[in-house]
């Protein structure tokens, strides 16, 4: 019979705990483990698996609507979306003297980093002051001022914002 030690150590990580355990001599400057994702996870559906501590989401506003209280928009998007307990990941500002269309890069960003929501100052910040109808069946829209917010739906129960 051979009286080597018995020795359970655990390894904790993103998402989970590691247990190792070993028999036999083991030095006490072992690092342990190093646990790396090759590739990508996939859930049930065959969609990319990702876990995250909070729901990720972006802001958006437009330096036209904006002005000079840009920056104050800016803070205002980040503290509600500190405050719904959102993980803030990006702001997409838009200035129309570019000439792009508005959306196009705030849906690509919502696309990119995998956004449950997109936070705005006020609807006044798209165009006609309406919430996109496209922009809500994506992701959720919420607005600072006045606070609401507009979950993905169908567009045909989007209510008209006045």
């Amino acid at each position: 019979m051979d009286d080597k030690a018995e020795r359970t150590r655990l390894f904790s990580f993103p998402g989970g705990v590691l247990e190792l355990q070993s028999t036999g001599d083991v030095d006490e400057d072992y690092a342990g483990f190093y646990l790396q994702l090759h590739g990508q996870a996939h859930d049930e559906e065959g969609g990319v698996a990702v876990m995250r501590w909070k729901p990720t989401c972006i802001g958006y506003l437009r330096t036209d609507v904006s002005g000079v209280a840009q920056m104050w928009d800016q803070s205002q998007i980040r503290r509600l979306a500190e405050r719904l307990g959102y993980d803030f990941a990006d702001m997409v500002i838009y200035d129309p003297k570019f000439g792009r269309p508005p959306l196009a890069r705030l849906r690509a960003q919502a696309t990119r980093l995998d956004a449950e929501a997109v936070v705005v100052p006020s609807p006044e910040h798209f165009e006609g002051g309406e919430i996109p109808a496209a922009l809500v069946l994506q992701v959720d829209v919420i607005v600072v001022n006045p606070e609401e917010t507009y979950a993905r739906r169908p567009v045909s129960q989007l209510p008209q914002h006045r």
